[in-house]
Order: C-alpha cells, then sequence, then structure tokens
C-alpha cells in the first residue's frame, strides 16, 4: 500500500500520465467534433496509424519537425474527407464506412512504408520533439516535471482542448455544429449547408487524430513501427462517451487512462514476480470499461448521430 502511494504521489508518474494521455487527447477530440455533428467515425485507427506513418516519414525524407505535424494533418483530413464523402452525402453506413477507412489507411501505411523501405530490418530514427525547459517554470515543484517538461506537442494537445471548448461553446459555428448533429433540418431551414458542416467537421476531426498517431512517431518514439498505435483509436471512440462530448471531460478521461497506463506499468515492475504481466496489461482496459458504463448511463448523446440527411427529405 506505501508502495502505491508512493507511486500515485511522484512526479514522474504524473509525468508519464499526460504524456501517455497526450495522443488520446488528440484523438478523443477529433472523435468529439465528428460525433458531435453526427457522424461517427471509426476510422479513428487507421487514422492514428496514417497520422503516425506520414508525420515520421515526412521528417525521414528532410521535413522539419513542424512538416512532418502538418503532413500528418493533411493526411488524416484526407482519410476523414473520404469518409465524409461517403457518409454525408451518399448516406452510407458509418459503421462500415469507418471501419473500412480503419483497413485503407491501415494497409496503405503499411504497404507505403514497405515500399519506401523494401530492406530495412529496423525503422530508421529521426530526431523527435526535444522535452520543453521553460526556466523557472520547469524547476516549480510538481508541476515543474509535470506540465513543463512536456513535448511542444503535449502543449498542443492541451491547447486544441481550450480551443475546441471555445469553438463549440462561444461561437456561431459551434451551436450550427451542435446542431447539425441533434437536429440538421432546423438547421437546413436556417440556411445553412448541413452537408458542409458535417464534411468540415469529419475532415477537422479526422486531422486532429492524426496528429495523435504523429505524437507517438515524432514525440514519444522516434520511428514508425507496426503495431505502434496498439488500439489507441478505439479507446478514444470510448472516452468520447465518457466524456460525454465535452471537451473538459475528454481532457479527464485521457488521462485518467494514462494514469491508469502508467500505473501498470510501475505495478508491474513492483510486483511482476507475483502477478502474470497480462493482469497489469489489460487493468487500464477494465477500469476504462468500468468509467465507460457509469457514465454511459447519464450521456447526452447527439440525437442525430449515425442517422444519414438528405436534403428535401423529412
Amino acid at each position: 500500500m506505501m508502495d502505491l502511494l508512493n507511486i500515485l504521489l511522484s512526479d514522474s508518474f504524473w509525468a508519464a500520465s499526460l504524456r501517455i494521455a497526450t495522443p488520446l487527447i488528440f484523438g478523443v477530440l477529433g472523435a468529439l467534433i465528428c460525433e458531435r455533428s453526427g457522424v461517427l467515425n471509426l476510422g479513428i485507427e487507421g487514422i492514428f496509424v496514417v497520422g503516425a506513418m506520414c508525420g515520421w516519414m515526412a521528417v525521414w525524407l528532410g521535413a522539419s519537425l513542424w512538416g512532418g505535424v502538418l503532413a500528418a494533418a493533411l493526411a488524416g483530413a484526407a482519410f476523414g474527407f473520404l469518409h465524409a464523402l461517403l457518409t454525408v452525402p451518399l448516406g452510407l453506413s458509418q459503421h462500415v464506412s469507418g471501419l473500412g477507412i480503419t483497413l485503407f489507411a491501415t494497409s496503405a501505411s503499411y504497404f507505403t512504408y514497405r515500399t519506401a523501405l523494401p530492406n530495412v530490418s529496423s525503422p530508421p530514427r529521426i530526431e523527435p520533439f526535444q522535452p520543453l525547459d521553460i526556466p523557472v517554470l520547469s524547476d516549480l515543484p510538481v508541476l515543474g516535471p509535470v506540465l513543463f517538461q512536456q513535448t511542444a506537442l503535449t502543449w498542443l494537445a492541451l491547447g486544441m482542448v481550450g480551443l475546441v471548448w471555445f469553438v463549440l461553446d462561444r461561437t456561431a459555428l459551434g451551436v450550427a455544429l451542435k446542431a447539425v448533429g441533434d437536429n440538421p433540418d432546423s438547421v437546413d431551414a436556417q440556411g445553412l449547408s448541413v452537408y458542409g458542416l458535417r464534411i468540415g467537421a469529419i475532415v477537422a476531426g479526422s486531422s486532429l487524430m492524426a496528429l495523435g498517431g504523429a505524437f507517438l512517431t515524432m514525440s514519444a518514439f522516434d520511428a514508425f513501427f507496426f503495431g505502434m498505435v496498439n488500439g489507441r483509436g478505439w479507446v478514444c471512440i470510448a472516452l468520447v462517451i465518457f466524456a460525454s462530448w465535452r471537451p473538459g471531460k475528454a481532457l479527464l478521461g485521457a488521462i485518467l487512462f494514462g494514469a491508469f497506463d502508467a500505473l501498470q506499468v510501475r505495478l508491474q515492475t513492483e510486483m511482476g514476480a507475483l502477478v502474470p504481466g497480462q493482469v497489469f496489461l489489460m487493468a487500464p482496459y477494465i477500469l476504462s470499461i468500468t468509467a465507460l458504463v457509469i457514465a454511459a448511463r447519464s450521456a447526452d448523446y447527439p440525437r442525430a448521430l449515425l442517422t444519414p440527411w438528405f436534403k428535401g427529405q423529412r
């Protein structure tokens, strides 16, 4: 019990939790934007993969780190646009389209990697984003190592939480976006484009999802390898429900999952000889499912989520 308390009170534990949560923050914000507009995007897992690969490969080919971030965002936007075309004007199944995007994006990423590097046994390394060292602030107790020694992408993720909250809750665009996810007929009656709002939301949300993948190859690690996304996209889908489609709660959910994951790594070190490692690996997911079940009872779903809309039909 004392060892567990020491872990929970350590600066390094919470710094690791925020680091692990960063790709989830990008992903859950992207999924939240898509679903607020009434469209489920199950392509998130594949978009994570294509963002990770494109960001890393752009830097490996000579782009700057921020150029790699831009490449990842554009790749995510492209696959998001494809999903949007299939689900919004054509009204195809959002589940089937999303799963197809995941399979297509993942396969295309692996194919591109193997085509570009056919004879490489280990992935080439790049120089990733380095932790920031902000004078004075980095030396603060607790907050210093937890907040002010993270990489720029973690700060970008935190900034996006505030930006998404501001757009959704304080702008006319946010009001229209939430309305199109609840009652698209009313949005159409106001002379606004339901198709345009939904397609724009999916493209923007998919760009954010891809940044979650870019974080893995350009900040958490320094290379791209198969299986590195490891189900993070599916976790984000669950976290959106836990968050009740609110950016602030999305941040909380991502950090909680990051804390569970960081905790299992440390518990494996402390108790690995007594308990099978698989128990610790599945613990974050069990805890997340438990939290999801509790939160889902009172979740306020966008009422038009998963419902195709066609102009002129009631």
